[in-house]
């Protein structure tokens, strides 16, 4: 058995209470600790990619590496500082491995290396870390506290002198200076903000702190081993006891371990935090750092503005996945392919309904079922919204025609439509795609150029006699061959299907009018007419449904009708078959 992790001693935390009101400072580090996680490292080229995507978000402090790690990575930070693709407010960070700074004889040579590595940027953080929590004290380096103390104020001077010589030179280099004591989740409270104070006193010694860049405090989660509710305890706890806390700036930078290094962020910046490091889509060493895309747009979806620019997730997500050669989980928050799609038919009816909702009023805020961001502020589609399988429901297929034909179906007519999606989909045990749908709703109801039934409008006109009923006189085609017609009703479609039933006696069936709806699609010079109609067989009880669309209203209606009475001319058996057939093909 693992022993539990140590409560915090704050018995009056007050962070439960507070709320994320605005956005914390953000770094990357995606080309740090996000680059030294994979197992093919990036190339130059491709750190390039995923430095201007990350200017392109709008990050202010990108960890752009290890300069005294490699020639490669020397070289990609002398590069960038070099063409000055730095615009005037970005930060450069560069860190000094613990491993290398601890344990390296030359350590002194380090630092130089990686001064010598930001020489000229415009705006440097300089970033040194060692070990703090006694695990790695005891066990890694063998050293006691007070050991860790000296050894940290011991660099910090190093890295000052080296600052204070380069401006003495003229350079025109900003400098801040963080200081991570490393694996501070698993270090004692008090002996953090011991260490902390220590490394304070060495940095702005001799310095009017007023006149200076407030020193970066970055307390890693770096193993995450407690609840997040922890995490939160021991900022606060560094945040009440740090001297000159107005002085320094608290960054957070969690590990996900255990799953909740977005929750531990979010409740460390309620803890009194003001800067966050991690990385797009959580990639990161072991189980990954914060996913900063998650945690920004936690944000946005309670009115915070992350002040960063994800609308185009779509791009964000190509650039990561081809550099790191990770893919993103099809179901992580906000950027997975099917976080806004649903399958459950409840799900989908819920949503449909939403979005008819908003149509009344797209000024109020964002409000939809089971979507608790609107998609296009991000560059994803609605048309991803609502997939298909057979535990869909009929309001999913329904929103899914309206999206791509702009027909609105009757309620009636959709549990009709959703019983041939769903025999498609469990006929083929796979999801059924926008186009699978679009192309059984035009072989079901004879819909468009390419799909005839055995009736077809070709010409007509009525008459309206004493009595004020309809005469219907006009031409249509069986199976291609034209044939004229004439019928009576009290209105167009009763005196087209009089004429239907009049002139094929029963070989058309003998059908009557069910249902029957209308709506108008687009508007103005281009609104056209959609018509829907049901028709019920006298005979056997069967109904079907048909689909009209025409800039006539009355031609519409017509055109409806003959769909309709297509499909009452094939046995149901067989009319599922053919549609089948158009919309699987070879696939089974």
């Amino acid at each position: 058995m693992l022993p539990p992790f140590k409560s915090v001693p704050l018995k009056d935390r007050t962070w439960p209470d507070k709320r994320i009101t605005k956005a914390p400072r953000w770094a990357s580090s995606d080309l740090r600790d996000g680059n030294q996680a994979l197992v093919n490292p990036m190339t130059i080229e491709q750190k390039q990619r995923v430095f201007n995507l990350l200017l392109k978000c709008g990050f202010k402090e990108i960890e752009a590496g290890f300069p005294s790690a490699s020639e490669t990575e020397f070289s990609w930070i002398r590069g960038l500082i070099e063409k000055d693709q730095c615009p005037d407010d970005v930060w450069l960070q560069a860190s000094l491995a613990e491993s290398r700074l601890v344990l390296s004889p030359a350590r002194e040579e380090l630092i130089r290396r990686t001064m010598a590595g930001v020489r000229d940027a415009k705006n440097v953080i300089f970033h040194m870390y060692n070990a703090a929590a006694p695990i790695f004290r005891e066990q890694v380096f063998g050293n006691s506290k007070e050991q860790t103390i000296a050894l940290a104020v011991k660099h910090v001077k190093l890295v000052r002198q080296l600052v204070d010589e380069a401006i003495a030179r003229g350079d025109r280099t900003k400098w801040q200076f963080e200081y991570s004591p490393e694996a501070f989740s698993q270090t004692e409270p008090e002996f953090a903000v011991e260490l902390c104070n220590a490394v304070q006193e060495a940095w702005f010694a001799g310095k009017d702190k007023s006149k200076e860049a407030p020193i970066i405090f970055n307390l890693p989660a770096t193993v995450e081993v407690a609840t997040p509710n922890n995490y939160a305890d021991q900022i606060e706890y560094f945040c009440r006891n740090v001297k000159d806390r107005e002085h320094i700036v608290v960054s957070l930078h969690t590990h996900n371990d255990r799953g909740t290094g977005v929750a531990a962020s979010e409740l460390g910046l309620m803890a009194g935090a003001d800067r966050v490091e991690g990385c797009l889509f959580g990639n990161g060493e072991r189980t990954g750092n914060v996913d900063l895309v998650t945690l920004a747009l936690n944000m946005y979806t309670q009115g915070v503005s992350p002040e960063l620019d994800f609308s185009n997730l779509e791009e964000c997500i190509e650039v990561i996945t081809q550099c790191n050669d990770i893919p993103v989980h099809p179901r992580a928050p906000w950027a997975g392919e099917l976080v806004f799609t649903a399958f459950s038919g409840s799900h989908q009816d819920a949503i449909k309904k939403g979005f008819h909702h908003r149509k009344a009023d797209e000024s109020k805020p964002w409000q939809i079922p089971y979507l608790p961001i609107d998609p296009a502020d991000i560059g994803m589609t609605y048309e991803a919204v609502i997939r298909v399988n057979s535990q869909s429901g009929k309001g999913g297929v329904a929103y899914l025609v309206q999206r791509a034909l702009q027909l609105d179906l009757p309620k009636k007519m959709q549990p009709a439509f959703y019983q041939v999606v769903q025999a498609i989909s469990e006929r083929t045990a796979k999801e059924i795609t926008g186009d699978d749908i679009e192309k059984a709703f035009r072989a079901s109801y004879y819909f468009g150029e390419q799909h005839s039934g055995r009736f077809d409008l070709v010409d007509y006109s009525f008459a309206t006699g004493a009595d004020g009923k309809k005469t219907f006189e006009g031409t249509i085609t069986d199976n291609g061959e034209k044939q004229s017609i004439r019928g009576d009703g009290n209105g167009p479609v009763s005196a087209l299907l009089n004429a239907l039933n009049s002139a094929f006696d029963g070989s058309a069936h003998n059908l009557e009018v069910r249902e029957y709806s209308e709506h108008a699609i687009g508007a103005g010079s281009d609104v056209k007419a959609a018509s829907y109609v049901c028709l019920v067989d006298q005979k056997s009880g069967r109904s079907v449904w048909g689909v009209g669309v025409s800039t006539d209203v009355t031609e519409a209606s017509l055109r409806a009708v003959l769909s309709a009475a297509s499909n009452a001319a094939v046995p149901a058996d067989r009319r599922m078959s053919e549609i089948e057939d158009v919309v699987i093909g070879g696939r089974v």
